[in-house]
């Protein structure tokens, strides 16, 4: 065979491999805590997935595991996903206390106002002022849900005074400091475990927002529900985001690369948080017109008192952020300045 033959050979092999690199079809791992009859799952993370499929023309095939079904703890996911365990993930940022400190001050009290522009916020916020706080994965998206409110089994919560001595679940260290502000005894768990803890009296009350209240039964457990006035913002909401293992992201084609970042960022981050906050309302309609339940808001003056007592949660949280290194008060200031530019 001559060099002409030879050049011509290699380059149809090299085009052979080439285009089949090119057609290469990926099938990422996710996995994520939520429950397959959740709002989060039917209405938010499972049409996301859905349109990276579609967009890819199939080339990327998501295998789908919810409620933990490949094994481990919530608390373990972004480990996961940074492990190359599984390849994406949706998880609490707060599942890992500390780790990622930066993003706490979303879930401060009081900051939210809506979850669409609070994730909107919340992902320029990542890439400015906490820039690089994610480093080990590729950071897909955040969001925020709706407001967070009170749900408790026998006792009503009007004021802060109610709160004394009542046992209240958090989901993250930021959120458990702030029920211990308000004085309750707080208790951090995790979303799964909030039926049989709140069921057996192991907790005299939860803080969620309304839309995971029907998958895990709290609409059955509990007879009142406090929400704050619409004006007062939400009491906290909780910090996620979704996480890809960097090696896999690192590996996929060109074109493939380019459908996951089309479905990354402050437009995909926006519609996470408006599908979440989108439960709230079918949700709140269960309790009240199906069970029957109270439905308590905290206005006015009461309001004033909550914010009052919470105010201490924002100034140790930038005290700590001070010792870390970061300036508290800024990073404060930043990420309310974009929830007001992106609500506006």
């Amino acid at each position: 065979m001559n060099l002409r033959s030879i050049a011509t050979a290699a380059a149809l092999t090299f085009g052979l491999v080439a285009g089949a690199h090119a057609q290469q079809t990926v099938t990422l791992k996710f996995h994520t805590f939520m429950a397959p009859q959740s709002n989060v799952w039917k209405s938010m993370l499972l049409p996301w997935m859905e349109k990276v499929e579609k967009d890819s023309g199939g080339r990327i095939q998501f295998e789908k595991y919810p409620a933990m079904q490949l094994g481990g703890t919530p608390l373990q996911l972004y480990d996961q996903a940074r492990d190359g365990v599984v390849d994406v993930v949706w998880t609490l940022q707060g599942n890992t206390p500390g780790r990622f400190p930066r993003f706490e001050a979303f879930e401060l009290p009081f900051m939210m106002t809506n979850a669409e522009a609070t994730s909107r916020a919340y992902w320029e916020y990542s890439q400015t002022c906490a820039q690089g706080e994610i480093k080990d994965t590729q950071l897909i998206a955040v969001n925020v849900h709706g407001p967070g409110m009170f749900h408790s089994r026998e006792k009503p919560i009007r004021t802060v005074a109610d709160l004394k001595g009542m046992k209240v679940r958090g989901p993250t260290r930021t959120i458990t400091k702030l029920l211990g502000s308000l004085g309750a005894t707080p208790v951090g768990m995790p979303l799964p475990q909030i039926p049989d803890a709140m069921s057996k009296g192991v907790i005299d009350a939860a803080v969620v927002p309304w839309e995971v209240t029907t998958a895990v039964k709290i609409d059955e457990l509990a007879k009142f529900h406090s929400e704050f006035e619409a004006k007062a913002g939400g009491l906290y909401t909780t910090a996620f985001v979704i996480v890809m293992n960097k090696a896999k992201y690192d590996g996929l084609p060109a074109d493939l690369k380019k459908i996951i970042d089309q479905n990354s960022g402050i437009d995909a981050s926006a519609a996470l948080g408006r599908a979440q906050q989108a439960g709230d309302a079918p949700a709140r309609k269960v309790a009240s017109d199906e069970r029957k339940n109270t439905i308590i808001t905290i206005s006015g003056a009461d309001v004033d008192a909550f914010k009052k007592a919470a105010d201490l949660v924002d100034d140790e949280w930038m005290k700590d952020m001070d010792k870390r290194g970061f300036n508290g008060k800024q990073l404060l200031d930043c990420a309310k300045g974009l929830i007001q530019k992106h609500t506006k």
